[in-house]
């Protein structure tokens, strides 16, 4: 009996725990990995059959692209990358954009050449978008014209659509036209490993500023080979992008899954929710995939969608970015009885791995992320004692697996704090796994704020209120909202004498972030609770926050 047989026989085949190590086994089908180590993310997806004609469709515009056409402008925009401007493997490029059609076709060109793909929220202050820039040294940058200005100075653009003359930059080409180029014939281009990185995505981790996770081509071969191995979807499927394509959950959707398994995908530029009922219905969409306040919304309007809008080709909506209750999911349900709705668990870190629910049958356990991805490993580890715990006990989420991220790029302490050294992720989730394998988060350990979705580190606003004269101490943390999530709170210890306001303290945080990391509460305090080390009793405030609602 080899190793791997003795560890099958080792495993709980209902809930995929094992005794002999404490850690909990994926009970989907596995990975079907490629043997070959030599190879990029792009070349594995064009490769995968599919039946699919129309990739993508502008949803403001109607404009289509084919499948044939997308990979005819991929290959002419790497050629132009490598022969015209000089990428080559290991250079990262930026992108910065709201969704279009051109992301794919860049992120596909670029890490064809075994370049680094980093994007940055479009509504990021020029601050913030500066910051990543001087973490990430990009050699070049896709942009629009209107977003250009936010791009440092001297570092060269490439403008997704061609306008009048665009002042102040230093612009090397335009999209459209690189799409129209023939190529020169010279297919020499470096070798690629799939240890080798392919996207940069910025997230905030457990606490603080946003890190540049080092996902490599490995990782995002693993991700779409979940897809392969466990098919939720079948060609014909109308995916509606409603998420933004600069985050991990528009991409990995809708940059490399959709297109490996020949789906159409329907981008939205920006989110309005009659924007997305109004393609729901004019492009027949059957798969919506949501952040929870945009199901909230649809929940709370939905008399009037369903009497202004056709929705009967809505068969699902799949739910990420944030845990889902038992109330809104009912409540969805209700009002939309034909649509099933599963939830997904994933963080920047894992590439789309996690936990999800993936039919009707495991839907039905509510309050529950899902079973473990395909080719997931997970443990549930005490935070305070480090001891590793079994079915039905809470403590702290460890991953491990072919999509785990390699760690964060040039920040080797805070590499060591998130990955151990054997690999296992450490999620910064309270959770537990039931008899059956789901799994259940129990409470958010990390201190980020979740807003609409969006990731907000209170170490980034506590910062900045710091700056403020009339302020000596503050801590921000996270505020129930129905319609959001959670908004950014601020309690504010301020000065003798001053006279600080609460509108004072929204107005000088809100000209220094971009809007979804703007304050929305203030309360003002003697002094920040702490503990004896320091550290800020933020579950204190929280409770004093929320003591009278």
């Amino acid at each position: 009996m080899t190793n791997s047989q003795k560890l099958s026989s080792l495993i709980d085949s209902r809930n995929g725990f094992c005794n002999a190590n404490s850690t909990f086994y994926s009970k989907r089908n596995p990975l079907p990995l490629p043997a070959n180590t030599s190879l990029d993310i792009t070349t594995f997806i064009s490769s995968q059959p599919h039946r699919g004609t129309t990739a993508f469709i502008d949803a403001a515009t109607g404009h289509r692209i084919s499948f044939s056409d997308l990979w005819r402008a991929v290959n002419r925009v790497a050629d132009c990358l490598h022969h015209d401007v000089g990428i080559r493997r290991g250079d990262v490029v930026l992108i910065l954009s709201p969704n279009s059609i051109s992301i794919p076709v860049v992120c596909l060109a670029v890490m064809s050449l075994g370049a680094v793909v980093t994007t940055s929220n479009p509504l990021n202050t020029a601050g913030e978008i500066s910051r990543q820039i001087s973490d990430s040294n990009p050699k070049l940058a896709f942009t629009t014209p209107e977003l250009a200005p936010k791009v440092l100075a001297g570092i060269p653009i490439v403008l997704l659509e061609r306008v009048g003359a665009t002042r102040g930059v230093r612009v090397v080409g335009v999209l459209s036209e690189m799409m129209k180029k023939e190529p020169s014939g010279e297919r020499v281009r470096d070798r690629v490993s799939q240890d080798d990185t392919a996207m940069l995505l910025y997230s905030s981790g457990t606490t603080g500023r946003s890190k540049g996770v080092n996902s490599s081509h490995g990782n995002l071969i693993a991700h779409v080979a979940r897809y392969i191995a466990e098919p939720t979807t079948e060609t014909n499927e109308i995916f509606l992008c409603t998420v933004p394509m600069f985050h991990t959950f528009g991409l990995l959707n809708f940059v490399i899954a959709s297109v490996a398994l020949g789906s159409t995908v329907v981008i939205l530029r920006k989110f309005e929710l009659e924007e997305m009922m109004a393609a729901v219905e004019k492009y027949r969409a059957t798969v919506l995939i949501l952040v929870p306040p945009v199901l909230v919304a649809m929940i709370n309007g939905s008399d009037l969608i369903k009497r202004k809008f056709d929705l009967s080709s809505l068969r699902t909506v799949r739910c990420g970015g944030a845990p889902l209750s038992k109330e809104v999911t009912e409540g969805f349900l209700e009002k939309y009885p034909t649509v099933d709705i599963f939830q997904g668990y994933a963080l920047t870190e894992s590439n789309g791995a996690g936990a999800s629910i993936d039919s009707v049958e495991e839907s039905r356990r509510f309050g529950a992320v899902g079973l473990l991805s395909s080719g997931v490993e997970a443990r549930i580890v005490d935070r305070n004692t480090g001891r590793v715990m079994g079915v039905n006990q809470t403590g702290e989420l460890w991953l491990k697996g072919p999509s785990i991220a390699k760690g964060y790029y040039g920040n080797e302490e805070a590499t060591k704090a998130t990955f151990d050294s054997e690999g296992w992720l450490k999620t910064g989730d309270l959770c537990y796994i039931d008899d059956d394998g789901f799994v259940f988060i129990v409470d958010r350990l990390k201190e980020l704020i979740k807003y609409k979705g969006y990731q907000v580190p209170p170490a980034e606003l506590e910062a900045l209120l710091l700056n403020h004269p009339d302020i000596l101490d503050a801590a921000v943390i996270p505020f129930p909202d129905k319609e959001v999530g959670q908004c950014p709170m601020a309690y504010v210890a301020r000065k003798p004498e001053s006279d600080l306001s609460e509108k004072q303290v929204i107005d000088f945080i809100s000209k220094q972030v971009a809007p979804y990391k703007k304050i929305r509460k203030v309360a003002f305090i003697d002094s920040i609770p702490k503990t004896a080390s320091g550290k800020t009793l933020r579950k204190d405030l929280i409770n004093m926050a929320t003591s009278k609602l």
